[in-house]
């Protein structure tokens, strides 16, 4: 549902006198978007009272703006939160899985992304880091003529000599809105190069063997699949390199022109990779370090913009695309950091920890400072709320599930405005259903990645056996008493829901 901002600036007005938000600007303002990967609700700092990691740039864009307690991502894997967001629609309408090493690209061509209204709006747009949504790959072999055995299994790989590596790339960020891109795919996917716009900086002409780079991961494995690669390549310089080119971007942008930054992270996900001037800086192993480099790198964002003269007139958002990974369980026996918070699973599980994240925006002179808002929000909703704040009409058929939450920043809490629901999922078939405090699981669990019998007797979890699953997420947020059999009456009127949303666009 998109919102007249007429009214929406009208009613402003009228608020109590506490209030003191100003009407949108006359001159745009720019966007930033942080995207963290596989970052947990309780890996930042400031809503973990038992925390063992320090989030201290984080923190204080939450202490400068506000910070939502109940924003969710469309699903609890990578690929689909990400068209998710730049879409505004969700992404069970299109696909229900990540875009393996060398997919086509996810997006379709009449697909209208929220870098594209705005490019058009006069924005210049850059999208740098993870991009993870697919290209139209030039192939020279389109089957790969390579195999390599690992994780029990015999599987197809590519090799160098299938691809014609000097042709441009279509179908990634160009074709999607973006001015600029720069990145490297994602980090534990080949092929193991840098891609600049549409070319690769350097033509990969070696082969990566499966989890065998020069340096050791420093947590767990490399979870690293095999294939081309660039002489030399160390992922141990991703960050930092994303970091110097996301600080040279902000540095080369006008006032005259309003830009929009799409960063997205490769961190924390494995590989656990902190740089070694950030190990030791957490109590919660290498992953904690990890978190604590990318919080910095969240710090090194947020200091270029206020270098540039930029901070007062730029949105910043900070999320993640899903949960946190199944080291977390470990990570919290261990160390006794829980990643997902209070919250019942992690990433790619339909129960709120796989899909529950952080999420901070900050607006100078038009958010609060250090407000907090426990209103249900979701990723998709960014693409509407941007185009609120730009005053810019959403194309047809643009952003079908995208609802603004232009009222909630601006301090206007009540009536029609408010989203009430959202649907997830990770594997096809299987939902949750969010309704008002209500929580439903079309199925006998919420799991995908299995939770191991000593994190059950950690957390004090039961396993269920009815039918569905019905939680109270106002007096149950850790999804312990299911309520199912009780109220037949709702558990209905929830799968109405469901049928409803899955009527207007579903992949079967």
């Amino acid at each position: 549902m998109r919102i007249n901002i007429l009214s929406i600036l009208l009613a402003s007005v009228f608020l109590s006198c506490t209030n003191t938000q100003k009407i949108i600007p006359s001159t745009k303002p720019n966007i930033v978007i942080i995207y963290a990967d596989d970052m947990g609700y309780g890996d930042l700092n400031c809503q973990n009272p038992n925390s063992k990691i320090p989030t201290p740039y984080l923190d204080q864009l939450a202490s400068e703006g506000m910070r939502f307690t109940d924003a969710h991502s469309s699903s609890g894997i990578c690929s689909p939160s990400r068209f998710a967001l730049l879409t505004g629609q969700y992404h069970w309408r299109r696909t229900h899985n990540i875009v393996s090493s060398f997919g086509p690209p996810m997006f379709k061509d009449e697909d209208i992304t929220l870098p594209q209204v705005l490019k058009n709006k006069g924005y210049e747009t850059a999208a740098i880091g993870k991009w993870h949504l697919g290209w139209n790959w030039n192939f020279i072999n389109k089957k790969p003529s390579g195999e390599r055995t690992y994780w029990g299994k015999t599987h197809k790989t590519y090799l160098v000599d299938d691809l014609n590596w000097n042709a441009p790339l279509t179908g990634g960020p160009l074709d999607r809105g973006f001015n600029y891109y720069y990145g490297d795919g994602t980090i534990n996917f080949p092929p193991y190069a840098w891609i600049e716009n549409d070319r690769f900086v350097e033509t990969p002409n070696d082969f990566f063997e499966f989890n065998e780079f020069e340096r050791e991961a420093k947590e767990i494995d490399w979870d690293s699949r095999p294939g081309p690669k660039v002489a030399g390549w160390d992922p141990y310089r991703v960050l930092p390199t994303l970091t110097k080119k996301t600080v040279s971007w902000i540095h080369n942008q006008k006032k005259e022109k309003p830009f929009f930054l799409y960063l997205a992270l490769p961190s924390p996900h494995a590989p656990i990779i902190p740089n070694d001037e950030f190990d030791g800086t957490s109590k919660a192993g290498a992953y904690g370090d990890f978190m604590v480099q990318t919080d910095w790198v969240a710090g090194q964002v947020l200091k270029a913009l206020k270098e540039k003269g930029f901070e007062e007139n730029t949105i910043v958002i900070f999320t993640s695309d899903n949960g946190p990974e199944q080291f977390a369980f470990e990570r919290a026996r261990k160390y006794n950091h829980y990643s997902m918070g209070d919250f019942r699973g992690l990433k790619r599980d339909i129960w709120e920890g796989g899909h529950h994240v952080p999420f901070i925006i900050k607006w100078p002179n038009y958010i609060k400072a250090g407000t907090v808002s426990d209103q249900l929000i979701s990723q998709v909703d960014i693409m509407s709320t941007i185009l609120d704040i730009t005053e810019t009409a959403t194309p047809e058929k643009a952003a079908m599930d995208s609802q603004s939450f232009l009222p909630i920043i601006l301090g206007k809490l009540e009536g029609e405005f408010l989203r009430t629901s959202t649907i997830h999922n990770t594997r096809k078939k299987d939902f949750a259903v969010r309704d008002g405090k209500w929580l439903y699981i079309n199925g006998p669990t919420g799991d995908v990645s299995k939770m191991p019998e000593y994190y059950k007797a950690l957390r004090n979890y039961k396993d269920f056996n009815t039918k569905g699953l019905l939680f109270d997420l106002e007096k149950d947020p850790e999804q312990r008493v299911n309520l199912y059999v009780e109220n037949p009456e709702l558990v209905k009127s929830m799968e109405a829901l469901l049928k409803a949303e899955l009527s207007r666009g579903y992949l079967n």
